[in-house]
Order: structure tokens, then C-alpha cells, then sequence
């Protein structure tokens, strides 16, 4: 009679066979896993237990997360297992990061911890303290700069990146061929690549973007830079632009010496190199724009590091200084030459995850370009050290840098207003609407977009100088739900708002 109970309260609980239920709490699962686990007849335990794995699978489910909860958990013959990742520095002997087996079940093992509930992660098991693997029951996977997958952990409000992945309907740039120069300031050859954008053989005068790590932010499975470079393009969020990938390996077809870790610590060769070297040829070969203004550099970590030394050393040549995560603990005299410096003619944008990553370091270098009086782009993110990380933040430095509202958003129609005004048509909308827009007199114009309980989601429109005209911006949401937003337009003298609404 005990078997047919617990059948009955299992089939009732878990609709086994036809794995279409979610939970409606993290107690609800966590009790579910417990009353399974705590079943005394081996056969009928090991039956549920196989059914409501299957089950989590299934729905993507491992790690279970709800809200800000998640259960890590793994089942399998072992002495021991636990948990290393972005959370905790990678170190599976860090405090309270080992399993626990659950009920009488001698193989299934959990961790529960609590993250924001926008947080992505890299992690992996380590089971027996020696073996490290990825979650068998995970098939979320990302790739790593060290030439392995990690696992990901998701949390619920965590979004992908959807700029990042190839549609086919998308006007596609050209990428070269690794190209090789030879260095006199490193004594070496130094090899990179070039984006040019869809159309090039029509346009001129184009800005560039330098990129070290070059190889890892072309790499579909990490930046996937040329994918959201493509979309941003055609899409008209940034002009048309070229981009130069510096590979810092001494052989790009069999990998070769990495010399990051000596280019991109404070090095004025590598500095002169590119600023003396690479930027006149690619000036001389392709149709750039030659001025400070509309030449960036950007990278992630050491190259953070990089970027920002470019600002501070070689501010006549690159204007644009674009940083994920910076690594300033491996330069640290990197702030001293920001502090003790008159502001430079810099635009800054810097990014850091909040857990395990630089968020110190980046804290530190913003209270100084903040006290200066920088122009600065400031994002933190509830991730680690990885590129699961920055390559969903690079669409916001390249709009940063390169948007032209006049020229690839914004229409101006030559007939005066006397207003200002604030509309948007269609709307509702899915799965883009031009905002319209009326500005009487020359204004410093800040255009955005709010949800409806009042957070900021996006800016199309920072801080600039607009002639007296009437307006109209091509807008295509990024990852919205569908709700009520509202678009405010703000200047030196008013701020008004337009009411958008948003269906999928």
C-alpha cells in the first residue's frame, strides 16, 4: 500500500510521462526532490528520481533556478562534489561550495546559493577534488579563452544576446585574411585582420575600430564581434565602420606564442607600433576616416588595461577608448596617469561584471575620469570573468562611438517647428517604430526609452547638439517584453514623454 501511495503521489506531482509541468517555487522543487529522495524502496526511488531528472532536462532546468535562487545539483557515484566557476574565483575549496547528497539517495548531490536574478555564469564540477568537468545534465555551454567549454548558468531574468548570433537576412561585411606587418618598434611580425563593412566599394571616409585580442572577439564561439558588427551596420544603429583585429599570437594557423601579457601591461612599443606602425597603413589602404574622433580601440581584460594606457599616452591618434572588465591590477600606474593628468580629449566607455570580475579596478578608474569631468559610459553586470559576458556588451560601446543619429536614424525635416513634441507611429508596434520628434530651438538632446515602472532600458540619443528641426528615429526594441515603454525626450529646457506599447 506504501508503494501505490508514493506512485500515486509521485505520478500526481511530477505528471511523469509527460514532463509539461514547471514549478511554481523554489520550496515546491526543493520539496519535490527531497519527497523523492527520501523514498525507502531503492527500486521505486531510483525509477522517480530517473523520471524527474528527466524531467528538469527536459524544461533546461539544470541548475534549477527561480527568482534569485538556484540548485545547483548532479547526480553520480563520488566522494565528493563540488562546484568551481565565476562565482567563486574558480577555487572549489572556497567556503560552503561543496555538495551535499540529498535523503537516503547515495547519488544525487545539491548546492543551493542565490544570485541576481540577471546573473550569467561559467562553472564546472569538480568531482573527487581532482576530476573537472562540465555538467553532464547542462547542455548550456560557453567557450572560454583558455580553449575549453565551461558550463553556463542562466538565472531567469538573464537575456541572450541576440545581436550575436548570424540571420540571414542581414547585409553581410567582408573579414580578411590574416595580414602580417613587421614591427620595427617590436622586432617581430604582428598579424590582423580587417572588417569592412557591406558596401564598402560606395563609401569613404570610414571610422575604425581597433581591436586587440583580435582572434578571440572575431571567434563566433566567444565576441562574435563580426555578427554584431553586421547587425549594428544594417540595422543603421552605427555607421558604417572598418575594424582592425590585432592578434596578439606570434603564429595565427598554429597559435603560437600569446604575447598579451607583454603588449598590453602599460607597453609603449606595442603603443608606438600601432600608433606609428598599423594605423598609417591602414590609413594608406583602406578609406578611413583619419581623425582622433573617429578611431577607437577596444579590449577586454589586459587589453582593458591597453585601452585605457592608448587614452592616456596616445590621445592624439584615438579619441575613443573602449574597455571591458579592465585588468588595472597588472598596471596599477595606470591611475596615477588619469589622476595626475589634465582632462584629455578622451570618450570613455568601460564595463565590468560584479561578481569576481574588476568591479574595484573599473570603480577606481571611474571616480577619477568622473572627477575630471569625462565623458563616460559606465556599465556593471551581475557576471564574471568571461566572454559570456563582454560579447553581449559589445553593441554598446560600438552605438556609443558610432552612432549618427542625422545621418543613419534620424531624418530632418527642413520645415520649422514651434514646438517640441514627442511621437511615435507605429503603435502599438512589433517590430520596430519611428519615434518623431519636433525641436524648436538648438538643444543638447537626450533621447530615452523607460519601461513601466520607471527604469531606463536603453538611450538612442546621449547628450547631442541638434539644429532646430523635425525628427524621426528608426527604433528596433533589444530583447523587450511585451508592455507599456515610454520615450522621453529630454533637452536643457524640457522633458516630455511619449507613450509606446510594445507586442510580440
Amino acid at each position: 500500500m506504501k508503494k501505490i501511495i508514493a506512485l500515486l503521489f509521485l505520478f500526481t506531482s511530477l505528471n511523469i510521462g509527460q514532463v509539461k509541468y514547471f514549478f511554481k517555487s523554489f520550496s515546491d522543487f526543493k520539496f519535490k526532490l527531497d519527497s523523492i529522495c527520501n523514498l525507502q524502496d531503492e527500486t521505486l526511488r531510483n525509477n522517480s528520481i530517473n523520471a524527474f531528472w528527466d524531467t528538469l532536462k527536459a524544461h533546461g532546468k539544470i541548475p534549477f533556478t527561480h527568482g534569485d535562487s538556484v540548485a545547483f545539483i548532479y547526480r553520480g557515484s563520488a566522494s565528493s562534489v563540488k562546484w568551481a566557476g565565476d562565482f567563486n574565483g574558480w577555487n572549489p575549496n572556497a567556503i560552503n561550495w561543496e555538495g551535499k547528497k540529498v535523503g537516503a539517495a547515495n547519488d544525487v548531490w545539491i548546492n543551493i546559493k542565490s544570485f541576481p536574478s540577471k546573473a550569467r555564469l561559467d562553472y564546472k564540477l569538480v568531482i573527487n577534488s581532482s576530476n573537472w568537468i562540465t555538467d553532464p545534465s547542462n547542455l548550456l555551454l560557453q567557450y572560454s579563452g583558455v580553449g575549453t567549454y565551461n558550463s553556463e548558468l542562466r538565472m531567469p531574468n538573464w537575456k541572450f544576446p541576440d545581436e550575436t548570433l548570424a540571420r540571414p537576412e542581414v547585409t553581410k561585411g567582408n573579414i580578411s585574411q590574416n595580414f602580417s606587418i613587421s614591427s620595427t618598434n617590436l622586432g617581430y611580425d604582428v598579424y590582423y585582420r580587417v572588417y569592412t563593412p557591406a558596401n564598402y566599394h560606395n563609401l569613404s571616409a570610414l571610422p575604425v575600430i581597433y581591436v586587440t585580442d583580435g582572434h578571440e572577439y572575431t571567434d563566433d564561439r566567444l565576441g562574435s564581434m563580426i555578427n554584431v558588427l553586421d547587425k549594428l551596420i544594417h540595422y543603421k544603429k552605427i555607421k558604417p565602420i572598418i575594424a582592425v583585429f590585432i592578434d596578439p599570437r606570434s603564429s595565427p594557423s598554429s597559435g603560437g606564442q600569446n604575447r598579451r601579457g607583454e603588449q598590453y601591461v602599460n607597453n609603449s612599443k606595442f603603443a608606438n607600433f600601432v600608433v606609428e606602425e598599423l594605423v598609417p597603413k591602414i590609413d594608406l589602404e583602406f578609406k578611413t576616416n583619419k581623425s582622433p574622433e573617429a578611431r577607437a580601440i577596444l579590449g577586454t581584460s589586459l587589453g582593458g588595461l591597453n585601452s585605457a594606457y592608448f587614452g592616456a599616452t596616445k590621445s592624439n591618434v584615438f579619441h575613443l577608448i573602449g574597455i571591458h572588465s579592465p585588468a588595472f591590477q597588472a598596471g596599477t600606474s595606470i591611475y596615477n596617469m588619469y589622476q595626475n593628468a589634465e582632462k584629455l580629449p578622451l570618450k570613455v566607455f568601460m564595463s565590468t561584471g560584479t561578481i569576481y570580475d574588476t568591479q574595484s579596478n573599473a570603480l577606481q578608474m571611474k571616480s577619477i575620469l568622473d572627477s575630471k569631468g569625462y565623458q563616460l559610459m559606465y556599465i556593471e553586470v551581475p557576471e564574471g570573468h568571461s566572454w559570456g559576458n563582454w560579447k553581449a556588451l559589445l553593441d554598446e560601446p560600438l552605438i556609443y562611438f558610432f552612432k549618427d543619429e542625422i545621418q543613419t536614424g534620424m531624418i530632418r525635416n527642413e520645415e520649422l517647428p514651434t514646438e517640441f513634441e514627442i511621437i511615435n507611429y507605429p503603435n502599438p508596434f512589433n517590430p520596430s517604430t519611428k519615434i518623431w520628434f519636433s525641436i524648436p530651438t538648438q538643444s543638447t538632446v537626450n533621447l530615452e526609452i523607460y519601461n513601466s515602472i520607471g527604469e531606463k532600458v536603453d538611450t538612442l540619443i546621449s547628450n547631442s547638439q541638434i539644429a532646430p528641426g523635425k525628427y524621426n528615429f528608426e527604433f528596433h526594441p533589444k530583447n523587450y517584453a511585451s508592455e507599456i515603454y515610454f520615450a522621453r525626450l529630454q533637452t536643457e529646457s524640457v522633458s516630455i514623454l511619449g507613450k509606446m506599447v510594445f507586442l510580440k
